[in-house]
């Protein structure tokens, strides 16, 4: 599905415009201590006019089927232009993180790496992660690895997104 960058796209969101819109699909997860799971996602980056992007993400824990078993995790956040390729951005988890991610946008590719994690009392130990999203034939791929509960950075779920 084709895209067109909006009009009242902030100038310094042109080299993010790819990310703009609904995005629907499913993932997979695994990690030490967690069974390996399926999930289905909901994705939006949204634009108010200003320079940032609005980044809201839903999922459902998925059977063998590919049918929803109740909620899976949340988040939100802005992502913003830093100037010269770099990226910046702010994430808020209800499970009680908040995280400042840094990295570079490279044509249709971001990577990033937490500079801090914040955490409640109640929440795991979460040390920790680096992102990667990229288009890929009109998809959002992505891949998301963390240090997570005493374990070093790994893998933790990765997923492939369609243009809703």
């Amino acid at each position: 599905m084709a895209f067109e960058i909006p009009e009242d796209l902030h100038p310094d969101l042109v080299a993010f415009a790819w990310l703009l819109g609904p995005w629907h699909g499913n993932g997979r997860g695994e990690y030490p201590g967690i069974d390996p799971f399926t999930f289905e996602q909901d994705v939006v980056f949204a634009h108010d006019t200003r320079a940032f992007l609005h980044y809201f993400s839903r999922t459902w824990l998925t059977d063998d089927d590919g049918e929803r078993t109740g909620p899976g995790p949340i988040e939100t956040g802005f992502v913003r232009p830093a100037g010269d390729g770099e990226v910046e951005m702010v994430l808020a988890h209800p499970t009680g993180y908040a995280e400042v991610w840094y990295g570079t946008i490279e044509g249709p590719r971001i990577t990033m790496n937490t500079d801090l994690v914040a955490r409640t009392n109640t929440a795991t130990e979460y040390t920790g992660a680096q992102r990667m999203y990229g288009l890929v034939e009109g998809d959002l791929m992505y891949a998301y690895d963390m240090a997570y509960d005493g374990n070093p950075m790994q893998s933790h779920t990765w997923g492939q997104l369609k243009r809703a």
